[in-house]
Order: structure tokens, then sequence, then C-alpha cells
């Protein structure tokens, strides 16, 4: 299956990028493909704890089973001014 994956705020800066496709195996979850990320994107590795995931519109568990197609995003710790 294949899932989007889009990169926020400065977490373009530490992939280089905004958004990948990452084709995943069935029944992969949402904290396994973070952890893919972050062994590709090694950057992103000091911010695992922290991360916040969404998959569309709502913020999910690391156990959250992926589906074909999904659009999975990923945020940085919530900033404030």
């Amino acid at each position: 299956m294949r899932v989007k994956v889009l990169f926020h705020s400065y977490f373009k800066d530490l992939t280089g990028c905004a958004e990948t496709t990452e084709t995943l195996a069935e029944g992969v979850t949402l904290g396994a493909l973070h952890e893919k990320l972050a062994a590709q994107f090694p950057k992103l590795g000091a911010m695992k704890k922290s991360t916040l995931l969404a998959v569309g519109v709502d913020y999910q568990p690391r156990e959250h089973v992926l589906k074909d197609g999904d659009e999975v995003s990923l945020f940085p710790p919530v900033q404030g001014g």
C-alpha cells in the first residue's frame, strides 16, 4: 500500500522536502511508519518523542493502523506566541 507523508513547519527543513510517498506492507501502524521515517531522515530522530502525528485531519495514536491512500502529517511540538 502507499501513503502520502506531509512534513509541516521546520520539519520541511529537517527532511529537505515538504512531502514524500511511502510504500508499506498492509497492517503497518503509524508508529512503525514514524520509525521508518526517522531512519530515512535522521534529523527527525531527535524529535521522535514530541512529534505530533495525524492521519487525514485527525491526530492519531501510534497504534493506528494505516490504510492504502492515507495522508499522514508530521508536526513539530505546538508553538505559540
